[in-house]
């Protein structure tokens, strides 16, 4: 990923929390007959383990990704986190010279690792376990797994594959407008909190917190 200085963001907490609030990822492989290979599905984050964390997550037995991919190519997990269009009529600079063009602001992290497929039936119970609870925290009565017979449970285990990535590498982009003077960074600040959307309030505070 192309990282420009003023946007790379390196704190590992930082990192990790943009992963667990945004678990959905697109996990990219190399696939030696038919090149690159994407699947998107929600991951586990386990941020104690090993230098950078482990991902744990499942696809379907179904998808050819677990069995064609290359397990000496690296893997890449992509997590995006808030994204907005930015307008140049948001800054005051516009009304002194015109030179200002729109641009996108985001937050996104690269987490790049070695691949394991996991089929162990433990493993898998273990990690179902977890998935759902972590998703299930903000209802009001949770559904847990043992909430469904486990026969029910077992029978379509079956059909998924485990999928573990120990993170070797992160990569941080924080575009959210750094490269522009504190004027027009206001400017942004109060255009995108005048659209009032969850989009651009969630925006609004990483301009904000790097102001």
């Amino acid at each position: 990923m192309y990282v420009p200085q003023t946007f790379e963001e390196k704190r590992l907490p930082v990192l990790h929390e943009l992963i667990q609030s945004q678990p959905f990822c697109s996990l990219i492989t190399m696939r030696a007959s038919s090149g690159l290979f994407a699947s998107h599905l929600p991951m586990v984050l386990h941020g104690a383990e090993g230098s950078f964390g482990v991902l744990q997550g499942h696809i379907s037995r179904a998808n050819k990704q677990w069995r064609e991919f290359d397990p000496e190519i690296e893997a890449l997990a992509i997590f995006s986190g808030p994204q907005h269009y930015i307008s140049p009529s948001w800054y005051p600079e516009k009304k002194e010279h015109g030179k200002v063009v729109p641009t996108w602001n985001y937050a996104v992290v690269h987490a790049y690792g070695r691949l394991r497929i996991m089929e162990q039936s433990e493993w898998l119970a273990t990690h179902l376990q977890e998935l759902t609870d972590k998703h299930e925290e903000a209802s009001p009565v949770p559904w847990k797994v043992s909430d469904a017979p486990a026969d029910f449970i077992q029978s379509l285990s079956r059909g998924i594959v485990g999928m573990e990535l120990t993170i070797h590498r992160l990569e941080g982009k924080w575009k959210v407008s750094q490269n522009r003077s504190e004027a027009d960074r206001r400017g942004v600040i109060e255009g995108l909190e005048t659209l009032d959307s969850a989009e651009s309030l969630a925006m609004k505070s990483l301009v904000d917190e790097r102001l």
